[in-house]
């Protein structure tokens, strides 16, 4: 059984993903490990490539809108800019 973590807004990062203080409350409280994103493009190691990869990979099949009802991004949609997941087009703008 999973557990729920309450994240408040300073535990999101408002251009995609968790803040290191967000990513602690949720380790500490589910036992998980998640760690920071991979952001940088080029000077990867082959098991940040990976891991990219694979989020990008899980991410962008992910059910849900990239875009919400007043055309802002969603949360899907800036975790897979901030990720670097290639081109992800939004009403024709590539992100």
């Amino acid at each position: 059984m999973s557990k729920s973590v309450s994240l408040t807004k300073k535990d999101k990062d408002p251009t995609g993903g968790l803040t290191a203080s967000g990513r602690k409350k949720y380790n500490e409280a589910t036992g998980g490990n998640l760690q920071a994103p991979v952001t940088q493009k080029t000077g990867l190691s082959p098991r940040q490539k990976a891991r990219r990869k694979s989020f990008c990979a899980r991410m962008s099949k992910a059910k849900g809108p990239l875009k919400d009802k007043d055309g802002k991004l969603t949360r899907k949609a800036l975790a897979l800019r901030k990720w670097n997941c290639g081109s992800v087009k939004i009403n024709k703008v590539e992100i």
